[in-house]
């Protein structure tokens, strides 16, 4: 009966999906807070200069 249940791998394949998109969710964590804070500089640097040029074009009419 021991020997049957360590040779039953039913279930094994659900485990290892559910490891694998644990795995991809950490990482996935990992990166958005390490570019995530870059990004929204970018992000806010480029709007920024679009709001000054807007700003200098409004001006000038």
């Amino acid at each position: 009966m021991a020997k049957r249940f360590i040779a039953d791998e039913s279930g094994a394949t659900a485990i290892e999906y559910g490891m694998v998109a644990t795995m991809v969710g950490i990482a996935l964590v990992g990166i958005f807070s390490t570019f995530g804070t870059k990004l929204k500089t970018a992000f806010d640097t480029l709007g920024d200069g679009l709001n000054t040029q807007t700003t200098k074009l409004g001006k000038a009419n």
